[in-house]
């Protein structure tokens, strides 16, 4: 029977709550979602909505690759942003981690998110075995 596993990647971005950063249950990754946040500073990326972004996709990498996934593992993203008119530009950066076939997608506005970041990542992966 399966057992579900903590996923905290080394050196990754901290927990802003009570959270894990991912759940490994089966061959299923499930990662909560991920904000811009510079893991070596604390802070939010600088540079807007595209910095954000891209902080976040390398947050949300971080948690995938120390459960044993890549981004080509992921299944379903949700993207939530502040302001639907980032949409764009989140678009231009979530598509240089997503270069072919990309994930299952949903996203949407949102009043707020923590910290005051501009958008946040979640996804499930499925862990592939090992190639020898």
């Amino acid at each position: 029977m399966a057992k579900k596993r903590v996923i905290i990647p080394s050196g990754g971005a901290k927990p802003l709550a009570p959270y894990s950063p991912g759940i490994r249950y089966g061959k299923l990754v499930f990662t909560s979602g991920q904000v811009g946040i510079d893991p070596a500073s604390g802070k939010l990326a600088e540079g807007g909505v595209a910095a954000q972004a891209k902080q976040a996709l390398l947050n949300l990498q971080a948690v995938l690759e120390a459960a044993g996934c890549r981004m080509e593992d992921v299944l379903k993203c949700t993207v939530f942003m502040r302001d639907m008119a980032d949409y764009g530009a989140i678009n231009e950066v979530y598509g240089q981690f997503f270069t072919e076939n990309p994930p299952a997608r949903s996203a949407v506005a949102v009043l707020g998110l923590p910290i005051d970041a501009l958008v946040e990542v979640e996804a499930v992966a499925i862990r592939r075995k090992k190639k020898k």
